[in-house]
């Protein structure tokens, strides 16, 4: 297989996710392209050779490699070839769906990129305007599109899913459904050989996979480089604080990457009321483990869903005198009345920043918003896309502390430095 095209690549979007794919497919046509400019000048060098023979050669090869018979005119220049898979998404008025993949896939590695979390109105066929789906709505549209390239011939399929569906059905207590390992056997059934997601909400659902792999990327790196551009890492005034204990892992990771002190809220809690929102909640009490007053808090968790929990959290740290408050999280969902609740907390001085990734769709509501940032991690998928594809080590980039040290270090001696992107830290 060469290793500068993406031969036997296909690329599919589920609906809502054409967004996010598109800036992914634009990452990995662009790293090929960087990647074919290397090795020609490497190739070059080493056999004596212009770039315009080189050229010729690796068309030569990519023709004969094809799946049709090459006409026209040889190219100029290197070009990558457009990977993505043309699907029609159909809604019947029953509620039924179907996935109907228009373009060949026989032999082809299949990466069907899907936003199951996305909540925002899309437009399939079958319908006259956009409606919201609700995730087992986008799970019904999944299942059909695996199922549909498995049938037309497909060599293997991939799920790139940025955020993994039912991810806190985990464990359970009782009578209850494990539906985080149900999902897990679904896609075990349909033939999927692997799944590609961002800081699982849990480690322990891997355990449930027998024959398909599960990479849980991280997006630390991501967002300690959104986080670069607002504050100074040599801030001497930085604690870090772990918003609950079942948080201390992740805010212990950032902790030590930033070199700064690391501090806990312990919350006690009354069991036999049962929490509705945020000022219905269970808390009886916050212990705070550690110091604020008078320190930039960073707080890091995984996901924000309602956000209940998260604010009583940082209403109590404002309290015990802390500076400014900065949550980082790698999902943020917002869902229902999230976005309001935090922008009135916004404006009461609760906190200063929120820092999530796009991993989450989110409108113009959010993303306007002067507390909320950004952290683009498409770029990261389209790396781990392009290495899995071409049989490449991908523990760099699951295990991306050494990247973050090298951020964080060039930052705290040089803190007026411009900030460094995947394309500059990351090497393929």
């Amino acid at each position: 297989m060469s290793i500068i095209k993406p031969h036997k690549l296909g690329i599919i979007a589920g609906p809502g996710s054409e967004y996010f794919t598109g800036r992914v497919v634009r990452h990995l046509r662009r790293l090929y392209i960087d990647r074919y400019h290397k090795v020609s000048e490497a190739l070059t060098k080493r056999h004596g050779m212009s770039e315009e023979e080189l050229l010729k050669e690796v068309t030569l090869l990519d023709d004969l490699d094809s799946r049709r018979i090459p006409t026209g005119k040889l190219p100029s220049q290197f070009h990558c070839p457009d990977v993505t898979i043309n699907v029609k998404y159909t809604r019947f008025a029953n509620g039924e769906v179907k996935a109907e993949i228009i373009d060949p896939i026989r032999g082809l590695n299949v990466y069907i990129v899907y936003d199951v979390s996305n909540s925002f109105p899309i437009k399939v066929a079958g319908q006259e305007d956009p409606r919201p789906f609700s995730i087992n709505d986008h799970l019904m549209f999944l299942f059909t599109t695996i199922d549909a390239a498995r049938l037309a011939g497909a060599l293997s399929i991939t799920l790139v899913l940025p955020t993994y569906p039912y991810a806190r059905q985990h464990k359970k207590s009782g009578r209850e459904a494990l539906t985080a390992s149900l999902f897990a056997r679904f896609c075990e059934e349909l033939g999927v050989l692997r799944i590609i997601t961002l800081d699982i909400h849990s480690r322990e659902i891997e355990n449930s996979f027998s024959t398909c792999h599960l990479e849980n990327l991280h997006g630390s790196f991501q967002v300690l480089m959104a986080l670069r551009r607002i504050l100074d890492f040599s801030d001497p005034d930085i604690v870090v604080v772990s918003p609950d204990t079942g948080a201390v892992n992740r805010n212990k990771f950032y902790a030590q990457a930033l070199h700064k002190p690391l501090a806990v809220l312990y919350k006690e809690r009354d069991y036999s009321v049962v929490s509705k929102d945020a000022k219905h909640s269970n808390i009886k009490s916050i212990n705070l483990l550690g110091d604020v007053e008078g320190k930039t808090v960073l707080m890091a968790d995984d996901m924000i869903a309602t956000g209940g929990t998260l604010i009583i959290a940082m209403r109590e740290l404002m309290k015990r005198g802390a500076k400014k408050i900065i949550c980082i999280v790698s999902l943020p969902f917002f869902n229902g009345n999230a976005i309001e609740n935090f922008d009135q907390a916004y404006k009461e001085g609760v906190f200063w920043r929120i820092i999530g990734t796009n991993a989450v769709f989110q409108g113009k509501d959010l993303l306007e918003k002067e507390w909320f940032i950004q952290a683009d991690v498409t770029e990261l998928f389209a790396r781990i896309i392009m290495r899995l594809h071409h049989g490449r080590p991908i523990s760099p980039l699951l295990d991306n502390k050494k990247f973050i040290q090298r951020l964080i270090d060039s930052s705290q001696a040089n803190p007026g430095a411009p900030v460094a992107n995947d394309s500059e830290t990351f090497s393929d």
